[in-house]
């Protein structure tokens, strides 16, 4: 579904990734991880459009989508859940999540689905986005995201500052996600959590790949972590 070959971006003068290629397929998960700077955002940024490759393609659902607008991305089935949430603080939920159907595609999500996904998000609908907790934010801006009927999802530090709780809930909703053929590349700072879901783990040093593959071994992930060498 997703290939992305030779990527490289920057901010300015500063290179932020380079030479990244992976690979996510339909209904699949690949866990993009590395420490804070890594450049796991910027990667997530790049594919989703609002950061200009420098070089590199990104082929998605046979098309070559390296110089398409953010928006035709999202038109043609990329979806971006940013760090951070970026919900509008002074709409409700329910005006939040309407946002999502200026991309006009159709499909299986829809208010009544999401709403059944998240129960929590329903019962918060006319609540103002600034006034919920973290982890309602979270979902809220998953399901503005779904409801883009989106065959990628870009999710971006999931778990960033919410209670263990709160994270084993939103990841129990991946499963129902992935039933519609939605495939999901993941970035999470969490390794361990990223290990439980992923298909596929691709680590991320200075902006560089140091290690990807499936069924690795935690000394492995540790070392390309931290860019050490494996004791």
């Amino acid at each position: 579904m997703l290939e992305v070959s030779g990527l490289t971006a920057a901010y300015g003068q500063v290179t932020a990734i380079r030479d990244v290629s992976l690979s996510v397929n339909a209904g699949g998960i690949l866990a993009v991880i590395g420490a804070n700077g890594a450049g796991k955002s910027t990667l997530l940024k790049t594919i989703a459009g609002i950061l200009p490759a420098v070089s590199g393609t990104i082929i998605f659902d046979n098309e070559d989508m390296t110089r398409r607008s953010a928006f035709d991305r999202v038109r043609r089935g990329i979806a971006l859940v940013p760090e951070g949430r970026r919900l509008f603080p002074s709409l409700t939920v329910q005006e939040n999540l309407q946002t999502a159907f200026a991309s006009k595609r159709k499909g299986a999500w829809t208010l009544d689905t999401v709403y059944d996904l998240f129960p929590l998000v329903a019962e918060r609908r006319q609540r103002r986005a600034g006034d919920l907790s973290g982890g309602e934010q979270q979902a809220t801006a998953i399901a503005r995201a779904l409801l883009t009927n989106p065959k990628l999802l870009l999710l971006d530090e999931v778990s960033l500052g919410l209670a263990p709780a709160i994270i084993a809930d939103l990841y129990s909703r991946l499963p129902e996600i992935l039933a519609q053929g939605t495939g999901v590349l993941l970035v999470e700072q969490d390794v361990s959590q990223a290990m439980k879901v992923a298909d596929s783990v691709y680590c991320l040093l200075q902006g560089a790949t140091s290690l990807t593959g499936t069924n690795l071994a935690m000394a492995d992930i540790s070392a390309a972590y931290f860019g050490m060498e494996k004791k």
